[in-house]
């Protein structure tokens, strides 16, 4: 596996190297970490000042770099270096593509001085256009211990079909948790149950029967992912809810306090990239990582 580790020297970054040096990389495996000097030339009686600054930035790539090697060097895998000189979701997205990587993963700072969920732009940017999966690692305050556990997000779609893929693919420790979760937006979503199964005996039997045929659909949903990825994990849940899948997805993480949650994404039709709205939503929102993986 080829791997496509994007770092600009911050703790966010740092801290994606450290998630990533959970997997069990090995000889075979790759990591190329890039770094991108974003460099915008400004005509100005203060040009020299802009010079010397691009000056700087260069001096430190290699510093940059350096470091997120160390971090990875308990690792078996091969550890490559590259630094560009472009736009970083540009550099990372293109040379994603053009070295054939299977994975790209970078950390999620957000807005300084704003401890919250926000992503950052460029891990945005990234997320939404790379055609590559793309492994977005939210830092975490408190010491990882424990098992890896993955919440898998799973409609029976060929999006899901996709993220599927991803996982099957990925050298996820031996120990990992695989939690499968299947979030059923009802048909009578905008319609309160407390009203609906007050309306007459012919609303209460409808209900029933889309509930019951929806529960149905779920658990072979379910039960296919299952059957699908249980040669790669031992330990494997299944949990069926009903509602807002962005939001039951999100819950299910919660509870079980997971360090990735998997979604796949079909893209925004015509445009190829652009991660749908569960997808995004979740990565916006979500408290731990977050793969996505798409499906063209």
């Amino acid at each position: 596996m080829k791997i496509l580790f994007a770092t600009d020297g911050s703790e966010a970054s740092e801290k994606a190297g450290a998630f990533l040096s959970r997997f069990r990389l090995t000889a075979n495996d790759e990591v190329a970490i890039i770094h991108a000097v974003s460099w915008v030339p400004v005509m100005s009686e203060w040009e020299y000042i802009y010079d010397n600054l691009k000056s700087i930035k260069e001096d430190v790539a290699p510093r940059i770099l350096e470091a997120a090697s160390n971090i990875l060097k308990p690792s078996k895998a091969r550890i490559t270096t590259l630094c560009v000189d472009d736009y970083p979701d540009r550099a990372i997205t293109e040379k994603a593509s053009e070295l054939h990587a299977d994975l790209i993963v970078l950390g999620t700072q957000g807005m300084r001085g704003i401890t919250s969920r926000i992503i950052g732009s460029v891990t945005r940017s990234v997320a939404i256009r790379s055609a590559k999966p793309v492994l977005a690692v939210q830092p975490r305050g408190e010491k990882v211990s424990g098992p890896m556990k993955i919440v898998l997000a799973t409609d029976g779609s060929p999006s899901s079909a996709a993220i599927r893929n991803v996982l099957l693919s990925l050298p996820f420790p031996d120990d990992s948790e695989l939690i499968i979760v299947s979030v059923m937006p009802t048909a009578y979503l905008d319609i309160p149950e407390r009203f609906s199964i007050e309306v007459n005996d012919k609303m209460k039997k409808i209900v029933a029967g889309i509930k019951e045929k929806e529960a149905t659909e779920a658990d072979a949903v379910l039960d296919d992912a299952a059957q699908k990825l249980h040669t790669k994990f031992s330990n494997i849940q299944k949990i069926l809810r009903s509602g807002d899948p962005p939001a039951g997805i999100l819950s299910v993480a919660d509870e079980y306090n997971a360090d990735i949650i998997a979604v796949g994404s079909s893209g925004m039709r015509g445009i190829k990239g652009m991660i749908g709205s569960t997808a995004r939503y979740i990565i916006n929102h979500a408290a731990c990582s977050v793969l996505i993986g798409k499906n063209y």
